[in-house]
């Protein structure tokens, strides 16, 4: 990467894009709405049953005018959904004020595990065992999403809903490999702590994106 990029880069006023898309939301609270997803490239926190490892590493993707996303995205949603790859590997400022300055929601799904950066109207928090989230991303989050994929995610969601704000909604939604075999435990799970709600990955279900 060329240095003038790099720098571009490393101050969010461009971003490793790895795709965009004008979608239906397909988990947590927000399913079933309309929305414009950006996927920024970069992740280092190694979830073996991430289904998009293709975005794990940045330099596969191309560095991309902020402000073009920005613009991009707003013709197609109020909504825009910011995701990854971990998003806030980069600086998400001016992403966001882009976004803002265009009269869009901004939402971001994150698994926390860097600092919080950007204006954000909704951020749903993933957390994964292999890297924590900090305690600044645990107090932002309005919505707790733990992927459950053995039993043992159980106690680990506990631990997590025991750090985030009172408001915060919280989630347990199954890996995909492992809905057949984690959903009815879920199920007899949520029934005896409703403090938690189910969520699926409804736009597989749909075959949408």
């Amino acid at each position: 990467m060329k240095r003038e990029i790099k720098e571009l880069v490393d101050r969010g006023e461009m971003l490793p894009l790895m795709e965009e898309f004008y979608t239906i939301q397909g988990e947590g609270y927000f399913k079933g709405t309309a929305a414009y997803f950006i996927r920024v490239g970069g992740c280092d926190v190694g979830c073996h049953w991430c289904d998009v490892k293709e975005s794990w590493d940045a330099n596969l993707h191309p560095p991309t005018k902020t402000d073009s996303i920005a613009e991009n995205a707003a013709k197609y949603s109020d909504t825009i959904v910011v995701t990854g790859g971990e998003p806030l590997m980069w600086d998400m400022n001016p992403l966001t004020k882009a976004l803002k300055d265009r009269g869009v929601k901004t939402h971001i799904e994150t698994s926390g595990a860097y600092e919080l950066t950007g204006d954000w109207d909704w951020i749903c928090l993933s957390p994964k065992k292999t890297k924590l989230p900090l305690q600044e991303v645990h107090k932002a989050a309005h919505e707790l999403k733990v992927i459950v994929y053995n039993k043992h995610d159980f106690k680990f969601a506990e631990e997590q809903a025991a750090q985030v704000g009172e408001d915060c909604i919280l989630f347990l939604q199954p890996e995909w490999s492992k809905k057949d075999e984690m959903i009815p435990l879920m199920v007899e799970y949520v029934m005896k702590n409703p403090k938690w709600k189910m969520s699926l990955q409804t736009h597989k279900y749909m075959n949408i994106p």
